[in-house]
């Protein structure tokens, strides 16, 4: 439901997050041994937009347990660091880290709010800042975020974010054909349901989060206030998880059925510092 922010947002959605670290360590979908043992989690598509990372540094804003970013260093960046507030989720990274052979030289994870994230990682900037699926909606102030982000771009580099798209969030859960939410709201969402995407029969005490919801306007202007200039924008028509009922695998990704008309479900961009 729609609400003003709770003062407890932020440790609301830490201790969320903080058990969801533990229960994602052990489900199928994050598959730690796959990855442990060569599997690549990056979208196909991420690959392409991003280019060659071989030599680059790289920032991880709210990293996860850090498989993504290790991913980047597989591909060849010269250092990568991933940031998150929750401790849980960092210390999973660290480990994974360590069963890789990467030394804090090369990977090394940040216990910290996004928004402290410019006196928090070890580097005054970096070659590509990259925030992965799944990680605005957990951010009330986009300004701010963006402002941080950028100030944490090496001049000549860039902010690369790949996210769901908004269109998404307003649909019905089980067909996603009809508009149940408004695209416009701007208070907090509030839900309290057990259970997480990798695992959604989880048996989950901390189910209680607060979510926020940014049309794509909102994060375009945000990154060119804060001084990014806009290099693409691209949407995509698939999703990494079930959103709604309807779907179906293809391809290795959750598509609308073939029969049906499509919405752009996850969108990328890039942003330069000149």
């Amino acid at each position: 439901m729609y609400s003003p922010t709770p003062s407890d947002w932020r440790e609301a959605n830490r201790a969320h997050w903080d058990e969801r670290a533990e229960v994602h360590a052990t489900s199928a979908y994050y598959d730690l041994d796959g990855f442990r043992a060569g599997a690549d989690p990056l979208r196909a598509f991420e690959l392409a937009e991003v280019g060659d990372v071989t030599g680059r540094t790289l920032l991880h804003l709210q990293c996860h347990i850090g498989l993504d970013t290790l991913s980047w260093a597989r591909h060849g960046a010269s250092r990568v660091v991933g940031l998150d507030f929750s401790p849980r989720a960092v210390e999973t990274a660290r480990g994974l880290a360590a069963d890789l052979g990467l030394g804090p030289e090369r990977a090394a994870f940040v216990t910290a709010d996004v928004y402290d994230a410019a006196e928090a990682v070890p580097e005054e900037s970096y070659d590509i800042v990259y925030t992965g699926v799944g990680a605005l909606c957990w951010l009330p102030d986009l300004t701010r975020w963006a402002r941080t982000a950028a100030s944490l771009v090496a001049p000549g580099g860039f902010l690369y974010l790949a996210e769901f798209h908004p269109l998404a969030d307003i649909l019905d859960d089980e067909t996603g054909s009809r508009i149940t939410h408004d695209y416009f709201a701007r208070d907090a969402w509030v839900e309290d349901t057990p259970g997480t995407y990798a695992a959604q029969d989880a048996a989950t005490r901390h189910n209680r989060r607060v979510e926020w919801q940014h049309p794509l306007g909102e994060v375009v202007s945000a990154l060119a206030a804060a001084g990014l200039r806009l290099e693409f924008l691209h949407e995509h028509d698939v999703s990494l998880f079930r959103r709604f009922g309807c779907f179906e695998v293809r391809d290795g990704y959750y598509r609308y059925p073939a029969d049906r008309p499509r919405i752009p479900l996850m969108y990328s961009l890039r942003a330069a510092k000149a």
